[in-house]
This record gives C-alpha cells, structure tokens and sequence, in this order.
C-alpha cells in the first residue's frame, strides 16, 4: 500500500511539474519585448484659444439636444463646463438621460470632450452670471463672487456655532 502511495504522490508531482513548464513555454518571453503601438481613435481634444467662441459653440450644441431649453457655458483655461435648463417639472430619470444625450454630444466634438455637463439650476444660473460678468470684462472678479455664493450654500450651518443677537442690533438673515 505505501509503494502505491508513493508511486502515485510521484506521479502527480511529475505530472505538475511537466504541465508547468508547457505553461511556461507558452507564454511570452519578457526578453522579447515585442512593443505594440496603438494609435488613439478618440477625438483629441483641441486647445481653446478663443475661449468667448467655444463657449457659443458648446452652447449652440447643446441646445440642439431634445429637451434643453437653455444652455449656459464658461471656459476656464481649457476646460469648459455647461449647465443645461431643462423643465422644473421634469422627472429625475429624464433630466439624467438629457445630460447624457448632451455629454455624447460633447463627446463627438474635440472642444466638448472633457467639458463638464450640470443640469443643476443653481449652478446652471450661476454660470449665466459668471458669462455675463466676463462679458462686462471682469471674470476673476464674477468667478470669485460666484465661487464665494456656491460656496456659502455648500458649507452646512452648525447651530454650536451660532452667537445669540445683541438686542440692540438688528441685521439681516440670509
């Protein structure tokens, strides 16, 4: 019994070890380095020179999209970010289905490949102000009033850190 045990415990490793070099044959050498290039089918995307003409234009597309009412678009450096108006009263489902109908747009397009779709209408009225105020000539200016506003939604109010009012003083709450 323990001869044909050990035959067999033998046998099994002899038949690992030769299916392990067979597995070893078969793949490939690390010295034969063979490099493959592959060339990108992607749209690349182009650098925006004129930031004011990208931004009429990523609008424009987007507004030919079935359900986008409006379209506002601000470039910052060479990122553009949109903020579609669709209808208020529009299921979520649908608002989700319109922004990625926009985005494949913006995905055929080499100014819109990596532009950042919103259908938010806050932020969506915050970059009509912030296209408006670089249109007036100050886009620093309008970014850092806006960021200031978004900003100050974002950050939760904790009640700990509320001061009671002095009952002389009467100031307005935002």
């Amino acid at each position: 019994m323990l001869k044909w045990l050990t035959s067999a415990i033998i046998v099994a490793i002899v038949a690992t070890g030769c299916n392990t070099v067979a597995r070893n044959e078969t793949s490939p050498s690390p010295q034969s380095n063979g490099r493959v290039e592959a060339q990108q089918t992607d749209p690349r995307k182009k650098e925006i020179k004129n930031s004011e003409q990208v931004a009429v234009h990523l609008e424009q597309l987007a507004k030919g999209i079935n359900g986008v009412r409006n379209a506002h678009c601000v470039v910052l450096g060479n990122t553009a970010i949109v903020g579609i108006d669709v209808d208020a009263r529009m299921e979520r489902s649908r608002v989700g289905t319109i922004k990625y109908s926009v985005a494949e747009a913006f995905r055929k397009d080499p100014y819109g490949i990596d532009a950042l779709v919103t259908a938010d209408m806050d932020l969506q009225q915050r970059l009509n102000e912030i296209g408006a105020d670089i249109r007036r000539g100050r886009p620093l200016a309008g970014f850092a009033e806006e960021l200031a506003d978004i900003m100050g939604r974002i950050v939760p109010q904790l009640p700990r850190d509320v001061l009671p009012q002095e009952p002389g003083r009467q100031e307005l709450q935002r």
